[in-house]
């Protein structure tokens, strides 16, 4: 549903931000993209809504050119920026202006998602704190039954009761014909929602696969001590030793720790593509 065949981007020539990116994303399931600030990943949200457009390399989203901002391909689209600007209207004049540019749009579904996330329908956008801004985008993104849904730090300004709410709402929104991509340095907030991970780092992807995959790879569990062993790729002190990430050896259960994961790829960045390549 979405290719991206050697893409290489940058605002500079001679400086890109990614570069000959290429990775197959499938319906059915909700990406998480995850990277240090400035790694790339909201630069490749655009890429891949038309936005920006790469310097090299080709992007198919959904059997269209993103470049091309066909209307066939916005109206099966929908992109969250990271910064929203919502205009001075309800949410029901929000409605008749926006809703019919998405065939389909269910409102009783989104009615339902406004109630989930405890908004006042009657009140304007921009009378609303920041956070229900993005809940009240986030309700109507669901809504429109996209194909494709892109969203950029979708939780920054939410509290925490209402990164549950949005764990829960989004994962429920979820279709075999759907594909929910979440970009976020907050990895946390995608415990119990993301089913496959992508991690971005210096122009290249460091790691694509479904938690299964990664669960059959390494193991997340804590040590009394730390070995000298190279089986280790990342540990921090806890409690009650260490919290560690090793090579699955003995091929245990254990379940994925997405900060751990992270901080393992990023520190060891070889050892991890050897392990999953």
């Amino acid at each position: 549903m979405i290719h991206l065949d050697h893409v290489s981007f940058g605002y500079s020539k001679h400086k890109m931000l990614f570069d000959n990116l290429s990775m197959r994303l499938e319906p059915g399931h909700i990406y998480g993209l995850l990277g240090k600030n400035g790694a790339g990943k909201s630069s490749l949200l655009r890429n891949m809504a038309g936005l920006l457009f790469p310097l090299k390399g080709k992007i198919d989203v959904n059997g269209y050119e993103p470049r091309n901002r066909q209307p066939s391909f916005l109206q099966d689209l929908f992109f969250i920026p990271e910064e929203i600007y919502l205009p001075s209207v309800t949410i029901n004049q929000y409605l008749n202006t926006l809703a019919p540019f998405y065939p389909k749009f269910d409102e009783q579904q989104f009615r339902h998602y406004i109630k989930e996330f405890d908004i006042p329908e009657h009140n304007k956008l921009t009378g609303m704190s920041y956070g229900q801004k993005k809940k009240v985008l986030t309700a109507f993104a669901l809504a429109t039954n996209t194909k494709v849904l892109l969203m950029d730090e979708p939780t920054n300004g939410l509290d925490i009761p209402s990164k549950s709410q949005f764990r829960k709402i989004v994962s429920s929104a979820l279709e075999p014909d759907r594909l929910i991509l979440i970009s976020t340095h907050q990895v946390r907030d995608l415990d119990n929602l993301i089913d496959s991970i992508i991690i971005l780092e210096d122009s290249e992807i460091l790691i694509q696969h479904s938690l299964d995959v990664v669960s059959e790879r390494l193991y997340f569990g804590t040590l009394s001590t730390i070995p000298n062993d190279s089986n280790v790729l990342y540990s921090e002190p806890s409690l009650r030793g260490y919290k560690a990430v090793t090579e699955n050896l003995e091929q245990e259960e254990s379940r994925v720790d997405l900060e751990q994961l992270f901080n393992a790829v990023i520190e060891n960045p070889a050892r991890i593509k050897q392990i999953f390549n």
